[in-house]
């Protein structure tokens, strides 16, 4: 039986204790721009298909980003917190010391995106889209993620705990040290992909069918 070592804790992010209120410059994205230990309340930030904005130092409450387009986003050292994030559309992004917190997530497009250091705690990010995706150090916890995709990503030492994990895709991805606990994956789809993961034993019936299916097996109830 695969046990492993214990996974360590994700980087916080390191936010100045101060930080300059969000101005009209700062909620309009613009291209190459660049947005440092500025505090977003409940705004909503206007992309427009902004390409290579930089946010570092950062902290977005209860902020919109709601149907946003950005390319090649940058976020480092940054906090979300009950964000509003749903179909937002953040092409080719990056995420690196990064928490995000009862942030809704669903149809949340982040295909070939970098994350390290990222944790996600109390999101719904049912249908969220993470193709292609390099994940490194990544918690998923008390999540939502009914039918997300992450088809063709590759994780590495990646957590999901005690999520929801319905109908989830995973064909073609790859991984390394991959730790399920306390999940539901009934349905999941693409479990041949999960060679280099590792399942506790009460989660392992929800892979039952899938893994049967797979191997062309039927069963009888």
């Amino acid at each position: 039986m695969r046990t492993g070592h214990p996974l360590r804790e994700p980087k916080a992010p390191r936010i100045p204790k101060t930080l300059a209120p969000a101005t009209d410059a700062d909620v309009n994205v613009e291209h190459d721009g660049k947005y440092l230990s500025v505090a977003y309340g409940p705004v909503t930030i206007i992309g427009n298909g902004a390409e290579d904005p930089e946010f570092e130092r950062c902290r977005f409450e209860r902020t919109w980003f709601s149907g946003v387009t950005l390319h090649r986003a940058g976020f480092a050292d940054v906090e979300f917190s009950g964000a509003d994030l749903a179909n937002a559309r953040l092409f080719n992004s990056r995420m690196f010391t990064t928490t995000v917190t009862n942030c809704r997530m669903t149809g949340l497009q982040l295909p070939e995106a970098g994350l390290r250091d990222v944790v996600f705690d109390g999101c719904r990010a049912d249908m969220a889209n993470f193709r292609f995706a390099h994940l490194r150090d990544v918690v998923f916890r008390d999540c939502n993620l009914s039918e997300a995709s992450f088809q063709n990503a590759e994780l590495a030492h990646v957590r999901f705990e005690r999520c929801k994990l319905v109908a989830t895709q995973f064909s073609n991805a790859s991984m390394n040290d991959v730790r399920f606990s306390g999940c539901d994956l009934n349905g999941v789809r693409g479990v041949t992909s999960f060679d280099g993961a590792i399942v506790a034993g009460a989660d392992a019936m929800g892979l039952l069918d899938a893994l049967a299916s797979a191997l062309g097996i039927t069963i009888e109830h």
